[in-house]
């Protein structure tokens, strides 16, 4: 229950007294409650940083591997205002060049019943009262059955040839008018070349593909491509190579054509080079990934002499411990190497103001052109000797920073987490204290509330049986 001061005694109102000396007892958890919220804000803020370097490191584990300097580009070149065809590139495909015509595109097979079997009516009978069947193959695979009842319809034969997903897509084309409609059956093959051809091998209804024959909309082929250019004076053969489809992936290991349209006069020119745009990027997102750690670690270790604000990473020494091994790993200069043994020597530039890196674009380009492989073996671990590249040894100093157990971050966040809990329970308990003090203040200052005011009664009563008693 809460004690109230009727302010009685003397005049004295001891409500704001007893708030007082509250207040005076709270100032050690108002510092708990700080240093609380300090520890909090480090935690959030060294997970931002941890955050960041995972972020680093992932790039850094790009670059450690010999395939992610493998990249390709390809130029396709066509004498004509429109290639008949465009090429991709994988890392596996070697540099050179080659000459490729297109003398034939891939197609798929599509026949059509004949016309004079054509029927007036979708829905009319073609079985002639009699159940039948109708058979076909796609090339040597195996032969299809539709069974059709007694009442089967064209529609119905069209639907049935879908319902098997045979590789054959049916469908009905009117070749007459809307007043005198032609209906036929058409059927088509889902994949291109030779291989897909649609044969026809039994069939009871009136279409009688079989007997009459149906007519071909479009001839089942392969593609057709002619690589290089026979030349007797050269010495030069060329040689002409057939597929099913117009995607060619197993001509050039590495490189696919599609073809697109047949020029056989005119032959492209495909080239296969090295792409050092590519790992170019590849290493300035490097250098920005880490710039961004040291900004992040600048932007909260700074102390203004005139307002005394400090950042939140000023006293922390796991800050400068992360900067100091990214920074080692980065620039260690790497034994067994002659060209570049170390990261300046291909333009990484540290500027003295914030520590960060300035990639020199000019310096790389010109390593990446006159010594590429000097380039990636610099990041690359050493597959003889075993010794680690720049992108393992970022690799492995993050590991120490940030592993999951024995990292220097994640013991740091521990520590700091049994900070918090030790300040939440210390904060608990002065609070249940403070209560208790302010219940004791609060019944000490109404006892004397209560006797002043009876001392106060008892002087009047004096006062009113001795008139001549002045207080």
């Amino acid at each position: 229950m809460a004690i109230s001061f009727g302010g009685l005694g003397n005049g004295v109102d001891f409500g704001p007294v007893v708030d007082a000396l509250v207040q005076a007892e709270r100032l050690p958890i108002d510092g708990l409650t700080q240093k609380k919220l300090q520890a909090q804000k480090k935690q959030t803020e060294l997970g931002l940083l941890g955050a960041k370097l995972l972020s680093f490191q992932s790039l850094a584990s790009s670059l450690r591997n010999r395939v992610s300097f493998n990249k390709n580009q390809v130029n396709v070149a066509s004498p004509s205002a429109q290639s008949p065809l465009s090429a991709t590139v994988s890392s596996s495909a070697a540099p050179g060049t080659y000459q490729v015509t297109v003398n034939q595109l891939a197609s798929a097979h599509q026949i059509i019943s004949k016309a004079s079997t054509a029927v007036s009516v979708i829905d009319a009978d073609i079985v002639g009262g009699v159940s039948g069947t109708f058979q076909f193959q796609v090339g040597t695979g195996s032969i299809q059955t539709v069974n059709l009842d007694a009442t089967g319809t064209l529609d119905d034969l069209r639907a049935a040839i879908n319902d098997l997903g045979a590789g054959v897509s049916a469908s009905i084309l009117n070749t007459g008018s809307e007043a005198s409609p032609q209906f036929r059956l058409v059927l088509s093959a889902n994949e291109t070349g030779l291989d897909q051809a649609i044969t026809v091998v039994a069939d009871d209804t009136i279409l009688d593909t079989v007997t009459t024959g149906v007519d071909t909309f479009q001839a089942a082929q392969d593609s057709e491509v002619v690589l290089g250019v026979t030349n007797v004076g050269a010495g030069t053969t060329a040689i002409t190579i057939n597929r099913s489809s117009n995607t060619l992936t197993d001509v050039v290991a590495g490189l696919t054509l599609n073809l697109q349209a047949v020029d056989a006069t005119n032959p492209v020119t495909i080239s296969v080079s090295q792409d050092n745009g590519a790992v170019k990027e590849a290493i300035s997102d490097f250098v920005s990934g880490y710039n961004e750690i040291v900004t992040f670690v600048n932007e909260r270790t700074f102390y203004n002499t005139e307002t005394k604000e400090r950042g939140i990473f000023v006293g922390e020494s796991l800050a400068r411990t992360v900067l100091d091994r990214v920074r080692e790993s980065v620039f260690s200069q790497i034994s067994g190497l002659t060209t570049y043994s170390g990261a300046s020597q291909i333009g990484f530039e540290t500027q003295t103001t914030d520590g960060t890196i300035k990639l020199n674009e000019a310096t790389l380009d010109s390593a990446l052109s006159t010594n590429f492989s000097a380039v990636r073996d610099l990041f690359v671990k050493n597959a003889t000797t075993g010794t680690n590249g720049i992108g393992e040894l970022v690799v492995n100093a993050i590991d120490g920073l940030d592993d999951i157990d024995t990292g220097s971050l994640t013991l740091r966040q521990n520590g700091l987490t049994k900070q918090v809990n030790d300040f939440t329970n210390q904060i608990s308990f002065k609070e249940e204290a403070l209560a208790r003090f302010e219940e004791q203040q609060r019944l000490k200052f109404a006892n004397l509330d209560g006797l002043l005011a009876k001392l106060q009664n008892q002087l009047k009563q004096l006062q009113n049986g001795f008139p001549s008693i002045n207080v």
